[in-house]
């Protein structure tokens, strides 16, 4: 028993750092997704067309800030080992390759979501059941998107200098800014969705201005904090004097980091991919999947906190050579990532049967979300363990392999998964969506043996100069 506790149970100092990294990542997680529920509980008040409307532009919305993340996280693994080693300009170095990275993709998507937005939005639009009209919910859908793309830039400024403070052990000021966020977009939310103090009614176009006030707000916290800092903020002194990255670094991110960005828009695609699959099932599926996706984001910033602390920790042990502490270290945060999930999944299914009743919709939509909630909350600890073994080789630089772990997993045998049964079969909806959850066991056996093999203790900034 003691063996068993020394090896898989910190103590206190341990769990009082890794805490102080993960509390604030999951605060501003929790505040980015209270945004979100927000515009969803007071759009949901409006009605069931423009909740679904919402649902399907923020799930084409999902790829794009998936595909930021990406960017950010493939320079972020040698900002975080950059650090550790003490080496302030190749931190700068990082950060330069995000602000590049991300100014290149917001442009790329928003051409996309400008030219495109008609076909994409159609993609989700079934018959099926008795809920919902297709043309209203394609107009409000428009509406949003049209209203919201604004929000796109600042998500990504925000995203290049936040992961940066991270890496750098900077976890509170985001948050304070994400609070700031959270505030905006809930004032405004109510005036401009239901029209107050004179202003009129907006609904859909209301709620996206809001988040578009909202993380522009974010933004501008976010970077005057930095710069006005620059003391502390050591990587941000004449980061924009020029943009000049050594060729070496460039070609090393550009090799970790292209797998990893293609990881995240493949998975963040797979994921489009799958909720299509499942609203051929009709729109009081599309209905249900965005109540049950919108609690389950609330509670699922845990395991996705947890996660980030590990890439932060264990990639700051990595770079600073110290490879046995960072394999200690990591085992027992994969630990407590699970343990947390128990917890908050058995939250989460307390709350299943009275969340979707918030909404103004009927009662085949509340029932499958009902459904939908338990399933994710019974689940969670799954999530919580793949996650972390997904962050545990994504520190060590071994990209490839979590582009096999991730993306390609999801469209080779869950995608194909969900495909079949709804178009082939008649199997219930709700069947189908925990077929497709509980065949993540696969998945969470393979991370367990590359996690076991060590394959990612790797040091990737010795010979960075």
């Amino acid at each position: 028993m003691r063996k068993f506790r020394e090896k898989y149970i910190g103590n206190k100092d341990f769990y009082k750092m890794v805490l102080l990294v993960a509390i604030p990542i999951m605060i501003q997680n929790a505040i980015t997704n209270f945004v979100s529920l927000l515009d969803n509980i007071m759009v949901g008040l409006v009605g069931t067309e423009q909740m679904s409307g919402v649902a399907i532009i923020n799930q084409l919305m999902l790829v794009y800030n998936i595909c930021i993340f990406g960017a950010v996280s493939g320079a972020g693994i040698f900002g975080a080992q950059f650090y550790g080693k003490g080496d302030h300009k190749g931190v700068r170095d990082a950060f330069r390759f995000k602000i590049v990275a991300c100014g290149f993709l917001a442009v790329i998507w928003m051409l996309i979501l400008g030219f495109a937005n008609k076909p994409l939005i159609r993609l989700f639009l079934h018959e099926g059941g008795s809920t919902g009209d297709i043309e209203a919910t394609l107009l409000y859908a428009k509406q949003y998107l049209q209203t919201v793309m604004p929000s796109m830039v600042p998500f990504a400024l925000i995203q290049a200098y936040a992961q940066t403070l991270r890496e750098t052990g900077e976890t509170v000021l985001p948050m304070k800014a994400g609070i700031a966020s959270v505030a905006v977009n809930l004032m405004f939310d109510y005036v401009l969705i239901f029209g107050a103090f004179g202003l009129p009614a907006l609904g859909v176009r209301g709620a996206a201005a809001a988040t578009v006030l909202a993380r522009v707000v974010e933004c501008i916290i976010v970077v005057l904090w930095t710069h006005a800092r620059a003391d502390k903020n050591h990587f941000i002194v004449g980061a924009y004097r020029d943009f000049k990255i050594p060729g070496t670094l460039v070609r090393q991110i550009i090799i970790k980091g292209t797998p990893l960005l293609l990881n995240e828009t493949l998975w963040a695609g797979g994921m489009a991919v799958l909720m299509q699959c499942y609203s051929t099932r009709g729109l009081a599926v599309v209905a249900g999947f965005n109540i049950s996706n919108t609690v389950a984001n609330l509670f699922n910033v845990v395991f996705i906190a947890l996660g980030s602390a590990i890439s932060i920790i264990v990639g700051q042990q990595l770079g600073a050579g110290r490879l046995e502490e960072a394999v200690d270290t990591d085992r027992k945060m994969i630990v407590f990532s699970v343990f947390c999930c128990f917890v908050i999944g058995a939250c989460m299914f307390a709350i299943a049967p009275f969340f979707p009743r918030i909404y103004n919709t009927t009662e085949e939509v509340r029932g499958l979300a009902k459904q939908f909630i338990r399933i994710a909350s019974a689940c969670m600890p799954l999530y919580g363990f793949m996650h972390a073994t997904y962050f545990t080789l994504r520190s060590g630089g071994r990209t490839v392999i979590t582009f096999l772990f991730d993306s390609v997993y999801i469209w080779v045998v869950d995608i194909p998964l969900a495909f079949v049964l709804t178009r082939f079969t008649g199997v219930p909806i709700v069947s189908i969506y925990l077929s497709c959850q509980l065949i993540e066991i696969i998945k969470c056996i393979i991370g367990y043996v590359m996690v076991k093999k060590k394959i990612w203790v790797n040091n990737m900034v010795m010979e960075q100069q």
